[in-house]
C-alpha cells in the first residue's frame, strides 16, 4: 500500500516556499503576535534562546517542532541568534490581517549575519561591525571592508601577507568569498572567522563593477581613486551584492568608497599587532593599549582611536599636525572640558545617520539628531574662537544643518515614545487631519461626560454612567433602582445583577469616529515621519562628515586628557634614523602596579651608525620581555600623535615593527613552538627596511641549545651586516654567549637587565645597563614560582656540577679528538688484540662536536674500564 502523502497547511506551505528562498538561514515566521520558528529551525531556536520547544500535530504524520517568541521581545532574541552565529532572515505580515479572507501576505524584509548588522543591541558600541569581501585572481587578493552600521566603505589589494596584516587590523565578524577560495582561505588566514561562500557568477564579468558604478551613480570610479585596484573592486561590488541579497537596499549612507593607503600607515604585521595587545588580547582579563588610551566622551571616537593603534602615521607632517593639536588641548584645559560635554550630546552620529539611511531610524534617534546638530553649533563656536589653526580647520568643516534641524524641532514633540507605533510622535500644528482627529480621538472624555450629564437630566437617572468594553464598546449603565426610566430609543445589550446596560445610536456613532479617527492618525503619523526621514536623508553627506570631525576631534581631545592622566610627554619626532628615549615606561604595565609602587624607567639608544642592536641579558622576570614591548609601544603612541611614558623621547621616523615576543604552539595548524618562531622570525627577515624597529625576544629557544645559538647568532649577523637595511633592534636573550658577538661587530652593544643578590636571594632591579650578564638565575625563579625546597635544592647540585663540567669541557674533547686520531691511525696495521678493536670501534663511532661534556667523561670511563677487564 502506496503511504500517504503529507498534507501542509496553507501556512506551512507559505513558510516552506519561503524558507527554501533562504537556505541556511534560520526563519523567523510572524504570525499574529509571535515570531515561530518550526522544524530544525525550532530545534536550534529552542537550544540557543532556552525557550520551549513543542510540537504543531502532535501524533499526526506532519507532525513539526515548534518554538516562538512574541513579536515585541525580538530585540531581546534576535542579538542572540546572531551572536550565536546563526543567520537570521526575519519574515513578515506585509499586509493587515483585516484586510484579507485568505492567507496573510508574507515576506523575507531583513536577513540579519554576523557582518550585517546594525542594532545598538547586536553590535558593540566602541568596535566597528565590518563585513570583510575576498576575491583572489592571478595571485593578488582584493578585499573591501564594510560597515553597514557607519556607512564606511573601504578597499585595499594586494599580496596575501597584506591582506593577513588587515584582516587582522580590522577584524571582521564576516568574510564573504568565492566558494572555490574557502579551503585557500583556512590555510592561509586560519579559522578564527566567521566566513560565508558564495557562488561564483557575482565575480564574474563586469557583474560587481556595475553594482559599484549603480549604487555611487557615476561614470567611473576615478573619482573616489580607487580605479586602479581592480582586484579590490570585484571585492567591494560583492559586498554591495551581499547586501542587496540580505533585504539591505536603502543604503544612501554608503556614500563613498575609499582606498586604505598602504604608503601612509606604518607597517604593522599581524604578530605585532598580537604581540603588543593593542587592541586585544589571546589572554583572558588582559589590559590593552586601547583600553589604557580609551577615554573618550563618544562611541565614534573609541571606534577611530582603535583604527588609529593599528594603523599608525609615519609622514612626520601629519603625526606633528596632530601632536601639536593635543599640545594645545594640553594647555587649554577649560576649552578642553567645554569640548568634551558638548562631544558627550553629540553621542554617535555616525551611527545615528547610518539608521536614517537605512531608514530604521526611531523617533527618540531623530530627536537626538536635534540635539546632535545644537551640540555641533556650540563644538564649531568653541573653535572658531581659538588660536590653534588646525582647530579652526575642523571648525570649518563643521555644518549645523540648521534647515533639517528646525524642521525635527518643529514636526518631532520634543520627547516621543520609543518606537512611532506607540503614536504621538508628529507635533501638533504640523497637520491639520492629524490635529482634528487627535481631537476626536483624545478629546473624547470631555464629550462622553456631556452625553452622561445631559442624558443624566433627560431621564432624571441620577447614578447614569458611560463605559467601554471590547465585547460592544461604549454603552450607557443603569441601576435597577433606576431601570424603569430608560426611553424606549435605547437597546439594551446586557443585564447584570444590579444593573442593565444599554447602547444609543448617539454612541454608536461617536465610538466610529474615535476607533475610525485612531486609525487615520496611525497612517498621517506614519507618511509625515516617513516624509521627514526621507528629507533627513538628503543630508547625509554633510552629516557624516560632522561625524568624522568630531570622532577626530574626540580622539585628539582624549590624547589630552590621558597626556595629563598619566603624565605623558610630547615626543620629538625627526626624519633621522635615531631613536632616544629617556626614562621609558611601559603604557598598560604602569597601570597595574600596586599602589605605591614606581614603575622603574630606562633609556633606550638606537641608530644605524654606533648602536644599530642592542643584545640584553638578564633572567626571566628581570623585565627584558617589558622593555622590548614598551619601547614598541613608545614609537607607536607617538606615531599615532599621542603623547609618550617617558622623560624625553626622540623618535626618528619608523615605517615598521617587527616583533617576536613570546610563542606557543599553533595546534590548530600543527606547528609547533619552534615553527610558529622561525615562521614569525622569517617574516621579519624578508621584509626589512632601513626605517624598521625589530623587537626579538628568546629567539632559538624552541629548540636545541646549539641551534638556538646558532640560529639567534646568525640572525644578529644578518641584521648588523645586511647592505640595504640598517634596523634598530633589541634582542633580548637566555644565549649570553651572544655577548661576543661585540668583538667583532661595530653597532651591536651589550646591555643587560639588572638584579641584585642578597643572601641568596634575587631582588629584581629592573634597570638596563651597559655590558652582558652571565648568570640567569633560572633557580632563584623558580624559587619565588613556589617549587619545593627538595627539588631547588637538588637543582643546585646538578648545576654546580654541570658548572664544573664545563670548565673542562673543551679539554675533555680535545682528548677525546687525539683519541679518535689514533684510533684512526691504529686502522692502518693489522689488529689482532679484540680489546684495541673494541676500543677502536668506539672511537670511531663518536662525534665530537655533538658530544657534551658529561657524555665525553662518561665515554672515556667506559674505555678505561674495557682496558681494565
Amino acid at each position: 500500500m502506496a503511504k500517504a502523502v503529507k498534507k501542509e497547511t496553507p501556512l506551512m506551505q507559505q513558510y516552506n516556499s519561503i524558507k527554501v528562498k533562504y537556505p541556511g538561514a534560520l526563519l523567523l515566521f510572524r504570525v499574529g503576535d509571535f515570531y515561530e520558528t518550526f522544524g530544525e529551525d525550532a530545534v536550534k531556536a529552542a537550544g540557543i534562546l532556552g525557550i520551549v520547544l513543542t510540537k504543531r500535530g502532535n501524533g499526526t504524520e506532519s507532525e513539526t517542532a515548534l518554538a516562538g517568541f512574541p513579536h515585541h521581545s525580538l530585540d531581546t532574541y534576535l542579538p542572540k541568534l546572531v551572536r550565536a552565529g546563526e543567520r537570521v532572515a526575519i519574515c513578515d505580515q506585509l499586509e493587515d490581517p483585516k484586510m484579507t479572507k485568505t492567507i496573510v501576505k508574507r515576506g523575507v524584509t531583513e536577513l540579519i549575519t554576523p557582518g550585517v548588522s546594525y542594532s545598538d543591541t547586536m553590535i558593540q558600541q566602541k568596535s566597528n561591525n565590518y563585513l570583510a569581501s575576498l576575491y583572489v585572481e592571478k595571485g593578488t587578493v582584493g578585499i573591501s571592508f564594510l560597515d553597514i552600521s557607519t556607512g564606511e566603505f573601504l578597499v585595499a589589494q594586494g599580496p596575501i601577507t597584506y591582506i593577513d596584516k588587515l584582516l587582522q587590523g580590522f577584524k571582521p565578524t564576516e568574510v564573504i568569498m568565492p566558494r572555490k577560495f574557502a579551503a585557500e582561505f583556512t590555510t592561509h588566514f586560519g579559522t578564527q572567522y566567521y566566513t560565508y561562500h558564495l557562488d561564483e557568477w557575482p565575480y564574474t564579468g563586469d557583474y560587481a563593477g556595475e553594482m559599484l558604478l549603480k549604487h555611487f551613480e557615476v561614470a567611473s570610479m576615478k573619482g573616489f581613486g580607487v580605479d586602479r585596484l581592480p582586484v579590490g573592486l570585484v571585492a567591494a561590488g560583492v559586498a554591495l551584492h551581499y547586501l542587496n541579497e540580505t533585504e539591505h537596499r536603502n543604503l544612501k549612507h554608503i556614500s563613498a568608497i575609499a582606498r586604505i593607503e598602504e604608503d601612509r600607515f606604518m607597517w604593522l604585521d599581524r604578530f605585532t599587532i598580537r604581540n603588543l595587545e593593542l587592541v586585544s588580547s589571546p589572554n583572558e582579563n588582559a589590559i590593552t593599549l586601547s583600553d589604557v588610551l580609551d577615554h573618550t566622551a563618544s562611541a565614534m571616537g573609541a571606534r577611530l582611536l582603535k583604527r588609529w593603534i593599528v594603523m599608525p602615521l609615519k609622514e612626520k607632517k601629519a603625526i606633528q599636525d596632530r601632536l601639536n593639536i593635543v599640545e594645545f588641548l594640553y594647555k587649554q584645559q577649560e576649552l578642553r572640558a567645554s569640548l568634551i560635554e558638548e562631544i558627550k550630546l553629540v553621542g554617535d552620529l555616525e551611527r545615528l545617520i547610518s539608521k536614517i539611511g537605512l531608514l530604521k531610524a526611531s523617533p527618540r534617534e531623530i530627536v537626538q539628531l536635534k540635539r546632535s546638530l545644537y551640540a555641533i553649533e556650540k563644538i564649531k563656536a568653541l573653535t572658531t574662537a581659538t588660536e590653534s589653526t588646525a582647530l579652526t580647520d575642523i571648525s570649518l568643516k563643521l555644518d549645523c544643518c540648521e534647515t533639517i534641524r528646525t524642521q525635527i524641532a518643529q514636526e518631532v514633540v520634543a520627547e516621543p515614545p520609543v518606537a512611532l507605533a506607540k503614536g504621538n510622535v508628529i507635533a501638533e500644528g504640523v497637520d491639520e487631519d492629524l490635529d482634528r482627529l487627535r481631537k476626536i480621538a483624545f478629546g473624547g472624555k470631555d464629550y462622553l461626560l456631556e452625553i452622561q450629564r445631559r442624558e443624566a437630566e433627560a431621564t432624571g437617572i441620577p447614578s447614569l454612567k458611560i463605559a467601554f468594553n471590547n465585547v460592544f464598546g461604549y454603552y450607557l449603565e443603569v441601576t435597577n433602582t433606576h431601570k424603569d426610566k430608560v426611553p424606549a430609543t435605547w437597546q439594551r445589550k446586557q443585564t447584570l445583577v444590579n444593573a442593565e446596560r444599554y447602547i444609543t445610536e448617539e454612541l454608536k456613532v461617536y465610538e466610529d469616529q474615535i476607533l475610525g479617527a485612531e486609525e487615520k492618525i496611525q497612517v498621517i503619523e506614519n507618511r509625515l515621519y516617513a516624509d521627514l526621514l526621507q528629507r533627513i536623508a538628503q543630508y547625509i553627506k554633510p552629516i557624516q562628515l560632522n561625524a568624522q570631525q568630531i570622532a577626530t576631534l574626540d580622539v585628539l581631545l582624549n590624547f589630552a586628557v590621558v597626556a595629563e592622566k598619566n603624565f605623558y610627554v610630547k615626543p620629538e619626532i625627526s626624519s633621522t634614523h635615531v631613536l632616544d628615549i629617556k626614562g621609558g615606561r611601559h603604557p598598560v604595565i604602569e597601570q597595574n602596579l600596586p599602589i605605591g609602587e614606581d614603575y622603574i624607567t630606562n633609556d633606550v639608544f638606537l641608530d644605524n651608525k654606533t648602536q644599530q642592536i642592542i643584545i640584553i641579558t638578564g633572567p626571566n622576570m628581570a623585565g627584558k620581555s617589558a622593555l622590548l614591548r614598551q619601547t614598541g609601544l613608545i614609537v607607536l603612541m607617538a606615531q599615532i600623535g599621542c603623547f609618550v611614558p617617558a622623560k624625553s623621547a626622540h623618535i626618528g621616523l619608523v615605517d615598521k615593527i617587527f616583533t617576536r615576543v613570546g610563542a606557543s604552539d599553533n595546534l590548530t595548524t600543527g606547528e609547533s613552538t619552534f615553527m610558529v618562531e622561525m615562521n614569525e622570525t622569517a617574516s621579519i627577515m624578508n621584509n626589512l627596511s632601513d626605517r624598521s624597529l625589530i623587537l626579538l625576544d628568546e629567539i632559538g629557544r624552541g629548540t636545541s641549545t646549539y641551534d638556538g645559538i646558532s640560529i639567534a647568532w646568525a640572525i644578529a649577523e644578518y641584521l648588523h651586516n645586511h647592505p640595504a637595511a640598517k634596523a634598530k633592534t633589541l634582542f633580548a636573550t637566555h644565549y649570553h654567549e651572544l655577548n661576543e658577538l661585540t668583538s667583532s661587530m661595530p653597532r651591536i652593544k651589550n646591555y643587560n637587565v639588572t638584579v641584585k643578590e642578597m643572601n641568596n636571594k634575587i631582588i629584581f632591579l629592573r634597570k638596563l645597563v651597559p655590558g652582558g650578564s652571565e648568570h640567569s638565575f633560572g633557580i632563584h625563579v623558580a624559587k619565588l614560582a613556589g617549587m619545593p625546597n627538595k627539588l631547588l635544592n637538588r637543582a643546585n647540585e646538578i648545576l654546580k656540577r654541570l658548572e664544573q663540567e664545563r670548565t673542562g669541557g673543551e679539554q675533555i674533547k680535545d682528548s677525546m679528538r687525539k683519541m679518535q686520531k689514533q684510533a684512526y691511525q691504529l686502522q692502518m696495521f693489522a689488529i689482532d688484540d679484540p680489546v684495541l678493536e673494541k676500543i677502536r670501534d668506539m672511537l670511531n663511532n663518536l662525534d665530537v662536536n655533538t658530544l657534551t661534556p658529561v657524555e665525553a667523561l662518561m665515554k672515556l670511563d667506559e674505555i678505561q674500564r674495557v682496558l681494565k677487564n
